[in-house]
């Protein structure tokens, strides 16, 4: 996140409180997905940039496939957590790990060109995503790839989103916490139901353990508070990257969800990004 508002949510702190649940297990599952999504087995002799860096978790996934890593993020707490989750488990890496914004132009200018440019559910919350997204692409070398993952549009829904969440960064802390305990219930109710239909139609159940090695609570509170908030529509992402000069190489969606579409696109080689 970017922009120096008093309506933004300190994303840093719930990171740091995540890093007490990290284990070979989440690690190996954040590894284990950056590979499907990027399509390779390992990042051997690439350059990786984490625009947001949070946790640092994905970060240190990528180097454990062998890249280049370099993570920044614009909440000094991301920044702290992330080279606490280094000196856990890489401390003698040449991981690079500073506080940065992608919006400040200099500041990304100074960064050079790398072969995968990753950026998780960070650049909505900019305050100006096109802008952020626009910065990111002039950061793909030829040939490289673009990692990104956005809210997907959900139309009225998400406008009451902005509200909910603009409410909470503004409320103090005994009103967050009511917010938290109010959501949760709220999703725990829908999730169980979710379970319980699953179970009937013989479907399995996932464990508790997020996906891609997150954890359900850290998440819920990423999502209820994460504001500055701004969302696209799949067509939306695509048109904009393809006319500066990406293909689509991966889309993983969620169709009328209130999470994130993933991308992966791909830079062209000849000529550069308009």
């Amino acid at each position: 996140m970017d922009k120096t508002t008093k309506d933004r949510f300190a994303f840093g702190a719930n990171w740091l409180s995540f890093l007490e649940l990290v284990d070979e297990g989440r690690i190996d599952m954040a590894v284990t997905s950056l590979k499907e999504a990027l399509g390779v087995s390992d990042l051997s002799g690439r350059t990786f940039l984490d625009i947001g860096c949070g946790s640092g978790l994905f970060s240190l996934a990528a180097h454990r496939l062998g890249a280049r890593v370099h993570s920044f993020d614009f909440d000094a707490h991301s920044v702290a957590a992330s080279a606490k989750l280094r000196s856990m488990f890489a401390p003698e890496s040449a991981w690079i790990i500073e506080r940065g914004s992608i919006l400040d132009e200099a500041y990304t200018q100074s960064l050079g060109l790398h072969d995968v440019v990753y950026s998780w559910g960070v650049l909505h919350h900019t305050g100006a995503m096109w802008q952020a997204i626009e910065a990111a692409s002039r950061l793909v070398a030829p040939n490289g790839l673009l990692y990104i993952s956005i809210y997907n549009d959900q139309g009225l829904t998400s406008r009451l989103w902005w509200h909910v969440k603009r409410r909470y960064v503004q409320s103090g802390r005994i009103s967050q916490r009511q917010f938290i305990r109010a959501f949760r219930a709220y999703f725990g109710l829908r999730g169980a139901l979710a379970r319980v239909v699953k179970r009937a139609c013989g479907v399995e159940v996932p464990s508790a353990v997020r996906p891609r090695g997150m954890s359900a609570r850290h998440d819920l509170i990423d999502w209820i508070g994460g504001f500055p908030f701004e969302v696209a529509s799949p067509g939306e992402i695509f048109n904009v990257l393809r006319a500066r000069g990406f293909e689509l190489l991966y889309l993983k969606t969620l169709p009328g969800g209130h999470g994130c579409n993933e991308y992966v696109f791909a830079r062209a080689s000849d000529g550069p990004i308009c």
